[in-house]
């Protein structure tokens, strides 16, 4: 990984490490290179909640022994989030292990008027998971239980700190997958993936998660715990209340546990990388994937040039083929009988070949090849980090005006940028546009915002197709919804959380019209 010039600079001046371990010092160093939230935006004023008290941390020592943590070297990866573009100040962090300490929690901060921070694995990219001031970070991190798995229906029932690859690799010993699979799979929780709704990368072919989710057990800020823990698919019983959990980004309440339908494992997966002339044979290949491919179809990817040069230069990654294409794609089939998707991906890939479509390519069906080349795309993320700072938008868009946002972009910030690339899912129009510089400039984010909201809002599209508004995107929310629709979201705030004291600053905007 590229070093940066401040922690270089600390290095080469012999910065001691005798008396401390590398992570005592790698949380000194965030101290020092990530400016606290409520400094980076000195307009924002921070609400009228109450103070943390030693009085405070002796009652939750009581509801939670030896799980309150308030060292200052234990909260820093709590109080930053994964970007390390914000970090608050939070003096305390609880680790519940069950609903029941939730629930305690929760009832005495609203009674307290003490503002929490609802955190998982903390791999958001919106701010939405830490702390803005100096919030209380209620942790998922020991609700981790597996509480049962059906392998007839495929039902799976665990807590919302289990992360999700632990999930996927339990599943599939059963001959099930999760309904949802994501580049942070490692660390992130599927309760943070609830609250934020994520897609990823299957969404193309199983949907999103209001349709994958059965049932979900929430507890409010009162501490009620609401307990709709269906297992069932049909339960046409009044209004659906767990959908107003999934994507509300832990304003609304703190999922604790879920009930999740998992799809049946595929006995056959291939995976062709392609690279292509310009990005309206993309368009081009996808449009006949849909036909030709049909039902076997389970991922859609595309990758500019830029982007595989991430790959390429920061990871050291190997690319599958010929990197000197202006777009690449990711082309995923599964199904139940090898043979016939094994001969319909052939048959396929040699008609986009045959037509000009496709000008080179490779296929994969051994199980080390086909994660090779996903890996080329999962860590591109991870690539963009050397670069110094990454602005990030995760943006959908209609396919015809797609890849028009990062030609705009690149252009708009020329000279200002390291690099501008794009990729994403245009299974379902999902585009990931990012931008490097060397390090956090305002002057390169002028440039960015509002403009680039201001593009897809007139293309009518939606600033956030994934990774919710959090803290960064609140503001913008007009740009993708009515008036009339974030008055309805204010009022069920009110009514579900009166003192508000669920992740703060967080999903609604500073002024609701």
């Amino acid at each position: 990984m590229k070093t940066s010039y401040a922690l270089r600079r600390l290095l080469s001046n012999n910065y001691s490490l005798q008396c401390q371990t590398k992570r005592t010092f790698y949380r000194s160093f965030l101290r020092q290179t990530v400016p606290l939230t409520s400094v980076r935006y000195p307009n924002l004023k921070r609400g009228g909640y109450s103070a943390l008290t030693d009085k405070d941390l002796s009652v939750f020592e009581k509801l939670i022994p030896g799980r309150v943590l308030t060292g200052s070297s234990e909260l820093d990866g709590y109080n930053t989030d994964w970007l390390k573009t914000c970090r608050g100040s939070s003096q305390v962090v609880l680790r519940p292990k069950n609903t029941e300490e939730v629930s305690a929690i929760l009832k005495y901060c609203n009674e307290r008027k003490l503002a929490v921070v609802p955190q998982g694995g903390n791999t958001g990219l919106v701010g939405g998971s830490v702390p803005v001031f100096d919030e209380i970070v209620v942790s998922t991190q020991l609700m981790n239980q597996i509480i049962s798995l059906d392998e007839i229906s495929g039902t799976l029932v665990c807590e919302a700190g289990c992360i999700l690859g632990n999930l996927s690799d339990h599943v599939a010993e059963s001959n099930l997958i999760m309904p949802l699979d994501l580049g942070a799979k490692g660390s992130c929780h599927i309760g943070g993936n609830l609250a934020t709704n994520a897609g990823g990368l299957r969404l193309l072919r199983y949907g999103s998660l209001h349709g994958s989710v059965l049932g979900l057990e929430t507890v409010l800020a009162s501490g009620e715990v609401v307990d709709c823990l269906s297992t069932l698919r049909k339960d046409n019983t009044g209004y659906d209340v767990k959908q107003l959990f999934i994507g509300s980004e832990g304003t609304l309440g703190l999922i604790t546990k879920a009930s999740i339908l998992c799809p049946q494992k595929p006995n056959a997966v291939n995976v062709a990388f392609l690279g292509c002339d310009s990005f309206e044979r993309v368009l081009d290949i996808f449009k006949e994937s849909k036909m030709k491919l049909g039902e076997i179809l389970s991922a859609f990817e595309f990758l500019d040039a830029d982007a595989i040069a991430v790959a390429r230069d920061n990871l050291k990654l190997s690319i599958p083929i010929d990197d000197t294409f202006p777009f690449y794609v990711l082309i995923e089939s599964s199904g139940s009988d090898g043979t016939h998707d094994e001969e319909k991906m052939n048959g396929f890939l040699e008609d986009m070949m045959n037509r000009g479509y496709v000008i080179d390519g490779t296929v994969a069906s051994e199980p080390a090849k086909i994660q090779y080349i996903w890996s080329v795309r999962e860590r591109i993320a991870e690539g963009l980090m050397h670069d110094g700072y990454c602005y990030k938008y995760d943006v959908s868009i209609p396919l015809s005006h797609y890849y028009g946002l990062v030609e705009a972009v690149r252009e708009r910030t020329q000279g200002n940028t390291t690099r501008v690339i794009g990729y994403g899912h245009v299974g379902d129009s999902n585009l990931h546009l990012n931008a490097t510089s060397p390090e956090y400039s305002q002057t390169t984010m002028d440039l960015l915002e509002p403009f680039l909201y201001d593009w897809v809002a007139k293309h009518r599209g939606s600033i956030s197709a994934e990774h919710g508004l959090g803290f960064k995107k609140r503001d913008f929310i007009y740009h993708s919804k009515s008036e009339s629709a974030v008055r309805i979201m204010n009022q069920m705030k009110l009514v579900l959380d009166p003192n508000g004291i669920l992740n703060p600053y967080k999903l609604l905007p500073t002024v609701v019209r």
